[in-house]
This record gives C-alpha cells, structure tokens and sequence, in this order.
C-alpha cells in the first residue's frame, strides 16, 4: 500500500528541496516533517496536528490534498491512540487484544497459585517439621585454634542459638560467629528453632589447641 508520507517524501525529492527548507516555508518543524514521512504519526502533537500537517504539506509540494488526506487517513486510527496498523490486521485486532488480556490474567492467576501453594506449604513444614540445619565450620573432631569459626545455614526465619548464645541469620539463612575457647576437647551446641517451637541440635565436638 503507498503511504501518505512515501508520497510526500518522493515529491519533496523530486524537487530537491530539504525538510529545512519546507519547514521554514511551512512553519511545520522539521521532526514532525520526517514523522510525517515515516508514518510515524504517534509522534505529532494531537490528530488534528497530525491532519493539518499533512494538507500543508501536501499543498505546498502541490499534490492532491483530497488524495493525500484519503492515504493518510487509511493509515491513521485516531481511536486507538495514533496506532497505525498494519494491512490485515484490522478486523482482527480486537480479537487478539482479549486474547491477550486473557492469557496475561491466565498468567497472573497462576503465578499467584504457585506463590501461594509455595507459602502454604512453608507454613505446613514448619508447623510439623523441624527446621532445617547445616554446620559448614568446624568439622566434626576438628583441632583448631582457641578462635573457632562457627558457619552454617538454617531456614531464614528460624532463631539460631551457639552454645546458647543467639546469633542472627541473613535473608538466606547463613549464619557465621567467632567464639573464644579455652584449650582442650570441647563441643559446641548449634540450636535452629522455628516460631512453632520446632527445633533442630547438632553437635561438633573439637580440640582446641593452645
């Protein structure tokens, strides 16, 4: 299909004559000009912008302004925003868009099912499962030196207790304490427990040497 603009720019060639030229002679700046062009009408000010644009246009290159506008027009929807469509698309397209709507809705709704089945079942492991506890540092029947590395991961929301002393977890879990020991065999208590009174102990037993 010849566009409105394909027509005008080819004129304007034709007499070989700048946008620069036609917008001081027009008074129509040179981007709305090269818009025009384009086709890319939802670059204009408003439709009636758009509309005068065009005529002037078309009335200085001395084309048809009733053949120009009628060009323009069938590639212009002022209904929908400035959209031009492309051909055969038309009759479709409200079609497509509730097609659309519908599967973004599908999407959502089913994103929120799985956060909430996520969330649900969360709550139904801590409400009946311990939490889960891991120690990275020491390793069991380890020899090290009077400061000991404690490291580990728990269930984000669970209370971590090191030989009863309360270290605070990151939004991951991970949990890191120094402590100072005196010489000798010794054990260290881990404790994780969640807002349901569940609780998980474990036990490192190490030698702390001088």
């Amino acid at each position: 299909m010849v566009r409105a603009g394909q027509k005008l720019y080819e004129a304007r060639i034709h007499k070989s004559l700048t946008l620069e030229e036609i917008a001081e002679a027009t008074k129509i700046r040179p981007q709305f000009l090269t818009a025009i062009e384009k086709g890319e009408y939802d670059k204009l000010p408003s439709p009636a912008c758009a509309q005068g644009f065009v005529r002037n246009y078309a009335s200085y290159l001395g084309l048809s302004q009733k053949e120009i506008l009628a060009l323009f027009r069938r590639e212009f929807d002022e209904k929908k925003a400035y959209k031009v469509l492309p051909d055969g698309l038309t009759r479709n397209n409200s079609f497509s868009l509730t097609r659309v709507h519908i599967q973004q809705s599908f999407f959502v709704i089913t994103l929120a099912g799985i956060v909430l089945l996520g969330y649900l079942g969360f709550q139904y492991r801590s409400m009946f499962f311990p939490p889960m506890l891991t120690v990275d540092s020491p390793k069991q029947n380890a020899q090290t030196k009077k400061e000991v590395i404690v490291s580990g991961k728990t269930d984000p929301n669970a209370t971590v207790l090191i030989n009863n002393e309360p270290v605070l977890p990151n939004t991951d879990g991970e949990f890191t304490k120094i402590l100072t020991l005196f010489p000798g065999k010794t054990s260290i208590i881990l404790k994780a427990k969640n807002r349901f009174g569940k609780e998980t102990v474990l036990e490192r037993d190490i030698e702390v040497k001088n």
